[in-house]
């Protein structure tokens, strides 16, 4: 029915939760401080969830938590549905009699203040089958992580093929499964074959590394959730090529049926981040597929991170809407098209299927007015990226005054190098851009950018842990387009100790002026 100046009512958007102000901070778990090589869930994560508490920070925002292949990319998983297995802290499989501390000695002499995945490698996942091995000569249930064999039934519907295609990939010596003979090409045929086997001891190790990994998230969303703190996940669009995901349901990727060989790819043009624009690897949906089983895979894999996490923040929103299709054989993503993706069909199937859902969409780069309109369909928060807002003109729309409530803001995100970095290698104009803005004299940029994402009228605001530390591009997360060195950076103890005894009450004080508080 018309409204009474004849223009049609508005349809109001699918979703609508981000109705109050706070305050959430980026950090990713393998940053996390200890003397195991990598970031575990131990007491490092008590340490950091009680300096949250008590600097007033509500959220705590991770990146993509799957295993994690060539390239240490949490945005490249083995799986879309598994849990990283070198987030296990292998001090409580002492605790449970699992292992013993010789064994843990090895990780001991890696690097503390930064992840070097090769010698993780090597040192990690011969301390995880040998947990595995101790637990077959008892086969009793390890406090407090439940019944290994209920496990196994609960998460049979993706954990059965995660097991079995990391079992062959090691069988294979690491080689992609496009690679591997007809009979294990695809799980469908691989399941039955004589080598399942032959492996499926290798495969039950991989799935009780699963067991233990959400046996120890469980503690520590538990532990969040009494304090207050509630987790902010995060899925990529695409799952990898080598992954359990493609190799288990080639029917719902642009793949050769025969062969699994990707028929296009995905990625973006050439963009802030590369000239080249950024080819991924990743093999395209077949949207056609999903929609006809109304986005049963999309669904299963929603519901498995909303089981890690409170909110998901879904990467490369623009996807949705349409995506860049780059043929198979381009060497750079500077050869593609736009095409159409499931647009607000795929969104009305999460609302009827999850309508408790709260997603933010990674809303990021060159958008059109269709994705713009499609995100406003949807009703979910977008992104501001404080980075991006200065050196040009007044229209800019991650400037503050163009933001909108409806969204989360940074500083930058874990692509982005640090604002202390970023404001050291800009050109004189964003500087200057930036003084003149924010009214400061630029001496302390990190902390300014901190208050004006606060003060902003985005409801939510995070801040990268690097930002709050005041480090420079040492500590940058990654960098778009480059192969290696990234995901590497580690936070030391002692930072975060300083940090909560000279700044949690002023990012206290700063939250109450700013409305960010969580309510009492």
């Amino acid at each position: 029915m018309p409204s009474p100046a004849g223009h049609p009512h508005p349809i109001p958007p699918l979703f609508n939760w981000l109705t109050a102000r706070s305050a959430g901070a980026l950090l990713h778990p393998t940053s996390l401080p200890n003397d195991q090589g990598v970031g575990v869930l131990d007491g490092a994560v008590d340490a950091w969830l009680t300096f949250l508490s008590a600097a007033g920070i509500s959220r705590w925002q991770v990146c993509p938590l799957g295993p994690t292949g060539y390239g240490d990319s949490p945005y490249q998983c083995f799986s879309s549905f598994a849990g990283n297995p070198y987030l296990i802290d292998l001090r409580a499989l002492v605790a449970a009699g699992l292992l013993s501390e010789a064994e843990l000695e090895p990780l001991q002499a890696l690097p503390r203040d930064r992840v070097d995945y090769g010698w993780l490698y090597v040192t990690k996942w011969p301390a995880l089958f040998h947990a595995h091995a101790s637990y077959k000569a008892c086969r009793r249930v390890i406090q407090p992580y439940g019944n290994f064999a209920a496990f196994c039934r609960e998460q049979a519907h993706w954990l059965d093929s995660y097991s079995l295609f990391m079992a062959l990939k090691d069988h294979f010596n690491g080689h992609s499964w496009q690679t591997w003979p007809e009979d294990c090409r695809f799980y469908s045929r691989a399941k039955t074959s004589k080598l399942a086997v032959e492996v499926a001891d290798r495969a039950e190790a991989y799935a009780f590394a699963q067991y233990l990994f959400f046996g120890q998230w469980r503690q520590v969303r538990a532990k969040a959730r009494a304090r207050g703190i509630e987790l902010i996940g995060d899925v990529p669009i695409f799952a990898a090529l080598d992954s359990a995901d493609a190799w288990a349901h080639p029917e719902l990727f642009q793949l050769d049926q025969q062969t699994g060989r990707p028929l296009s790819g995905a990625g973006v043009p050439p963009d802030y981040f590369s000239a080249d624009g950024q080819l991924w690897g990743n093999p395209l949906y077949e949207w056609r597929a999903h929609a006809a089983d109304g986005y049963a895979w999309w669904l299963a894999r929603l519901r498995a991170n909303f089981a890690l996490c409170d909110i998901i923040r879904i990467d490369h929103f623009r996807g949705f809407d349409s995506f860049w299709s780059i043929p198979a054989s381009a060497k750079t993503a500077r050869t593609g098209q736009w095409k159409k993706g499931p647009g607000i069909a795929f969104f009305q199937a999460i609302l009827a299927a999850l309508p408790d859902s709260r997603l933010i969409a990674e809303d990021l780069g060159d958008l059109t007015p269709d994705v713009c309109a499609l995100r406003d369909a949807t009703g979910l928060p977008g992104m501001a990226i404080l980075q991006f807002a200065f050196g040009g003109g007044s229209d800019n729309a991650y400037l503050p005054h163009h933001i909108h409530a409806n969204s989360v803001v940074y500083p930058g995100t874990h692509d982005n190098d640090t604002t202390l970095g970023w404001y050291r290698t800009a050109d004189e104009k964003t500087r200057d851009h930036v003084r003149r803005y924010l009214r400061v004299n630029g001496a302390d940029i990190g902390w300014d950018l901190i208050r004006a994402a606060y003060a902003s009228v985005s409801r939510l605001a995070v801040i990268p842990l690097q930002d709050l530390l005041g480090l420079g591009s040492e500590a940058r997360f990654n960098t778009p387009g480059t192969p290696a060195g990234n995901w590497q950076w580690r936070y030391e103890a002692w930072q975060l100790e300083k940090l909560q005894r000279e700044g949690a009450v002023y990012l206290r004080e700063l939250a109450g002026l700013c409305d960010r508080l969580p309510a009492a």
